[in-house]
């Protein structure tokens, strides 16, 4: 049987969905799978297939978490709507947008459930606004709806009033008004405002939280909400006809764009590397990172698939905040920012269950305090990609990536975290490569008169890097780059050596194979030696390898490596960080930025390698 499509491979035309049951495990905890999400540029929800959302920050995405029965199913908090009989559920996305439609059919009828995050005329709403509209198909359906606000991670006491008829919860200074569009009378509780109502052929119900901190609540007319789920639909078509992708896998490439859109600020124009905080790399496991931030990284691959899929908007922007915000907190290029563009606080434990009881829970993140050569390479290849695009640097950005390329001529020499934030500092092989990615990108925008500055320093440094890197990090026992100066461990990174264009040559070809047969497990690839003992296969490193099959001239591996990479992932609806090998269970934030860029970059070089680029 077909699977729920997903985006990631389309259904043949005319055949149904199929009808899925939801399920939970017996604490109360759906499958990292089943969640799809909304997002109106600045806050996204998660939704489980039986109608709960179980994740919502609010206004933005690292806001007061109104919503968070993920990490915590009795008091996280959730906003639940649902038939009252046992029903069977199938749900689509309304076309090429990130609104959901899901529909329930019980024994006495059936009904249609949309969810937004809805948006106005000009962009998003001065509020938050999630709208669920529902919709009798035939017979009757009994509903019962149940808003019930967390405690934000235990850190706030959440309570709800009603004033003038209308009833609001409080979170701190985050205020919820509920709009209620006949969907029965609610029931106003301390904690809790819940209520029920019966559906028939044709009737249409509106159910909606708005919400506001710091400043006064609009409460709109539930019509009025209605008629934006409307437009919010038309504004991601939109959004989704100036996408402009001619290559393979061109459903898998727009699902994963639209899960990107979900990460961009809108307000800034910064890119969050998750949605979420504190899902576990291992069931039960003690990795369970906050990832609400914008990592220098994440943000130059996500730029390359933007670019790469002609959305110029989302690339000035993002790289207008980038360059400021590092401006801002120079002269130390820090690994990630926050949201807001400020350097990260530190991280607290939080004291919840946690996903499928896995702990602690940490809120923030102290990687901020590593040194990472890696970030050098990401901004000058953002750059040097903008300036490809036809942007002119202006004579403040170009005097601070001169400043940046003069100091990573000095730090390349270092030992670092490296990319996987690894505790113990080491010559990490992919930090090398990394410093030869500025140093070189420098050198070539000096060449184009884009910087003035060291040019020729540069391009002497660059070349260093690259011997040093052929003398210490190459192991002919191995036939491979190894993880760091002296290892003899493999690194799935380094295949981004060949998108660098450090290397596309034997010695790449052969890493390949030795990364697929040490870190491979069917078509899912580990980060590094080791690291199947302490978490799930990284699925950006799968499609890591695609994209290096292809640099390195093996094209009908990669698109074989693609094929079934695509194929196990339908029935998906966004991208977590990892999967498990063994179940093919999720593990791991959501939606993961780096896994959907990862894809549409190795999509993009399957495309280019196949038209002699």
């Amino acid at each position: 049987m077909t699977r729920l499509s997903s985006g990631i491979a389309r259904r043949d035309a005319g055949t149904p969905p199929p009808v899925t049951r939801p399920r939970r495990d017996a604490d109360g905890y759906a499958p990292l799978r089943s969640y799809a999400g909304i997002g109106d540029g600045r806050s996204v929800a998660l939704i489980a297939l039986d109608g709960s959302v179980d994740w919502w920050a609010v206004p933005g995405m690292d806001g007061i978490l109104a919503c968070a029965a993920l990490l915590d199913p009795e008091h996280g908090g959730r906003f639940l709507l649902a038939p009252l009989d046992d029903y069977e559920a199938e749900r689509e996305h309304v076309g090429d947008t990130n609104v959901v439609s899901t529909t329930y059919t019980t024994a006495g009828g059936t009904v249609r459930v949309t969810d937004a995050m809805n948006t106005g005329v000009a962009g998003r709403l001065p509020w938050a606004e999630l709208a669920r509209r529902v919709e009798g198909l035939s017979g009757r359906v009994r509903m019962g709806w149940r808003f019930e606000p967390g405690t934000s991670l235990g850190t706030l006491s959440p309570w709800s009033e009603v004033r003038s008829g209308d009833v609001l919860v409080h979170l701190d200074d985050l205020v919820l008004g509920l709009r209620c569009g006949d969907v029965g009378e609610p029931e106003a509780g301390d904690r809790l405002v819940q209520g029920g109502f019966e559906t028939s052929e044709g009737s249409r119900h509106l159910l909606a939280v708005v919400g506001t901190q710091g400043e006064p609540t609009h409460l709109p007319d539930p019509r009025a909400v209605d008629e934006r789920i409307d437009r919010t639909v038309r504004g991601w078509q939109d959004w989704s006809r100036s996408v402009h992708w001619d290559g393979p896998w061109p459903d898998a490439v727009q699902r994963s764009l639209l899960a990107l859109k979900l990460l961009v600020s809108a307000p800034t124009g910064a890119i969050a590397a998750a949605a979420t905080l504190g899902l576990p790399e291992r069931v039960g496991g003690d990795k369970n990172y906050d990832y609400r931030y914008t990592w220098v990284r994440d943000a130059a691959y996500t730029l390359d698939a933007f670019l790469r899929c002609g959305l110029a908007e989302e690339v000035h922007a993002a790289v207008a905040w980038l360059l400021a915000t590092v401006e801002r907190h120079r002269p130390e290029l820090r690994p990630f920012y926050t949201l807001a563009g400020e350097p990260p606080g530190g991280s607290a434990v939080r004291d919840v269950p946690g996903y499928r009881r896995s702990t602690p829970v940490k809120q923030g993140n102290d990687a901020r305090t590593q040194l990472q050569l890696g970030p050098y390479g990401d901004l000058f290849q953002t750059v040097f990609l903008c300036v490809d695009d036809g942007h002119v640097l202006d004579v403040g950005t170009a005097r601070l990536l001169a400043d940046l390329a003069d100091r990573c001529c000095d730090l390349w020499q270092r030992p670092d975290a490296g990319m996987w934030e690894l505790h113990e500092e080491q010559h990490f092989t992919l930090s090398k490569m990394s410093c030869w990615q500025a140093l070189d990108r420098a050198a070539r925008l000096a060449e184009r008169g884009e910087l003035a500055g060291s040019g020729e320093r540069w391009r002497r440094e660059a070349d260093r890097v690259r011997a040093w890197v052929d003398e210490h990090c190459w192991s002919e026992e191995r036939g491979a780059y190894v993880m760091a100066a002296g290892s003899d461990e493999l690194d799935a990174g380094i295949l981004l050596g060949a998108r660098f264009g450090f290397d596309r040559g034997p010695r790449m070809r052969s890493t390949v194979d030795a990364v697929l047969a040490e870190l491979g497990s069917g078509p899912w690839v580990h980060r590094y030696t080791s690291a199947s003992d302490e978490e799930g296969a990284f699925l950006a490193c799968t499609f890591w390898v695609v994209e290096a099959l292809a640099l390195t001239g093996d094209v009908p591996r990669a698109r074989a490596l693609m094929d079934r990479t695509l194929g196990e992932l339908d029935g998906t609806w966004l991208l977590a960080e990892m999967v498990d090998p063994r179940t093919g269970d999720y593990l791991g934030n959501l939606p993961q930025a780096l896994s959907h860029l990862a894809l549409i970059n190795a999509a993009s070089a399957v495309r280019e390698a196949e038209e002699g680029r």
